[in-house]
């Protein structure tokens, strides 16, 4: 049976989604039968092969005057919670980008809402999907590494100054009253939260007992851009560090801790690293079930939906601490450089310092970081 899909915002990163569509339109999965942008795609902007959806800047019209079941829905973070209760009202279920809503009282807005209406939303935590995530928590529970202490998450990135200028919401902690919250860990590495949160098991609200937060920005923006967060847990903390100012940018990971090993995860190669006392070094690479195909078996086979909304409620209580956490602190002029060849900034020494943060647990100021911010605990 092909499942009929609106997508919402097929520009940026939802060239992403009108790709996958494709992918899945060619195994005969689905179909895309209409694209909501404010302005409509061009010819050369829509991938061959998807042939001729609707087009509309208003997502309800679309949805009702094509009948979709399925909405993907990859538009600016503020816009998340209305368009899914949107399509939700309708019977229409979801495939939500993330993060899933700019505030906690959104989140919930959305998830209640959803859930009262009776449809099904995925949240678009991609590295979720990873068949990593359940063997590494195989591994834990099996206790291949002894008793678990935290697990730490490093993300060192490179962002070009014009990254904050793709949308007038780039960047930004507000805008026109309005929460957007588009910082480092909410947005570009909230996978090293959310996938820190998922392999300590402690992804649902009630699983944080307190969050420290250090924002700290080198560019010319009211979001942060270099930042850490510690999250309590009833398991051991999850302290990740993030910057898109990386002098070497590199791919991102999450490292769980235990007595007798660790565990690292490359969540974007699906890779994992297990050293433990007695073994040599085991490294394993993964497959991945792609999300929204996971939401299509769900609705045709009845197969395990993988990331519902309560499963990344601890991680909108990170997203919460940071909303209501002082404006990020601007680093020191002597603390970063431009690369005019790259047009972005770099923090020296900034790598180490995110390494060092997943490597040991501590936060950037624990680590004598001259410029960090005082801690800002949030319970």
């Amino acid at each position: 049976m092909t499942i009929d899909i609106v997508l919402a915002g097929a520009r940026g990163h939802g060239r992403w989604h009108l790709e996958n569509i494709r992918r899945l339109q060619e195994k005969g999965v689905v179909r895309l039968a209409g694209i909501c942008e404010l302005n409509p795609l061009g010819p050369d902007e829509l991938p061959q092969g998807l042939g001729r959806p609707a087009q509309s800047a208003d997502f309800g019209t679309l949805l009702d005057e094509t009948g979709a079941r399925i909405a993907v829905i990859c538009t600016p973070i503020p816009t998340h919670t209305d368009l899914a209760l949107a399509a939700a009202e309708r019977g229409v279920h979801l495939l939500l980008e993330k993060p899933p809503a700019p505030s906690y009282a959104e989140f919930r807005r959305m998830a209640d809402g959803v859930a009262k209406a009776g449809v099904v939303c995925q949240i678009g935590f991609q590295s979720l999907g990873s068949h990593a995530v359940p063997a590494i928590r195989k591994l834990i529970e099996a206790g291949a590494i002894g008793a678990v202490s935290g697990v730490g998450g490093a993300g060192a990135w490179a962002r070009a100054e014009s990254y904050y200028r793709r949308a007038p919401w780039a960047g930004k902690r507000r805008l026109n009253g309005v929460d957007v919250v588009d910082g480092v860990l909410t947005n570009p590495l909230a996978h090293a939260v959310a996938t820190g949160l998922a392999l300590l098991g402690t992804t649902r609200a009630e699983d944080v007992t307190g969050i420290e937060t250090e924002l700290l920005r080198a560019n010319d923006i009211e979001s942060d851009d270099t930042s850490c967060v510690r999250v309590s847990t009833p398991r051991g903390p999850v302290t990740v560090a993030a910057t898109l100012c990386a002098e070497q940018p590199g791919d991102p990971y999450v490292l769980v801790h235990g007595a007798g090993g660790r565990i690292t995860f490359w969540y974007k190669q699906d890779r994992v690293l297990v050293q433990r006392a007695g073994h040599g070094p085991e490294e394993t690479e993964y497959g991945s079930t792609d999300l929204l195909e996971n939401l299509v078996d769900h609705l045709t086979t009845g197969a395990e939906l993988l990331v519902e909304p309560d499963s990344t409620g601890a991680f909108m209580k990170v997203v919460e601490a940071i909303r209501l956490a002082d404006d990020p602190a601007v680093l020191p002029a002597d603390a970063w450089r431009l690369l005019p060849e790259e047009d972005r900034r770099v923090v020296t020494g900034i790598d180490g310092l995110v390494a060092a943060a997943a490597d040991t647990l501590a936060l950037y100021s624990e680590l004598g970081a001259p410029w960090a911010a005082p801690k800002e605990v949030s319970t």
